[in-house]
C-alpha cells in the first residue's frame, strides 16, 4: 500500500522498483491488488446485509481505517 500511495523511502522505492522489473508475477499480484482496491471503494457505500456479523462489519471499518 505504502508503494502504490507514493510513500516509501527514495531507497525502498527504487528497491521495490527494480524487483517490479524483474518479476512478472509481482507486477501482477500489484495489478490484482490495485484491481482489488478499486473494487472495494466502488461498493463502499453499499448498505450491509443483516446477516453479515456486526464484528465482521467492525473489523473491516477498523481496517479501512488503516489504508
Amino acid at each position: 500500500m505504502s508503494y502504490m500511495d507514493d510513500e516509501l523511502p527514495q531507497d525502498q522505492r527504487a528497491e521495490f522498483d527494480r524487483h517490479m522489473a524483474a518479476c512478472p508475477s509481482c507486477v501482477d499480484y500489484l495489478k490484482t491488488y490495485e484491481k482489488t482496491l478499486l473494487l472495494a471503494k466502488s461498493c463502499a457505500d453499499d448498505l450491509v446485509p443483516e446477516e453479515i456479523p456486526e464484528s465482521l462489519v467492525q473489523a473491516i471499518l477498523e481496517a479501512r481505517k488503516r489504508t
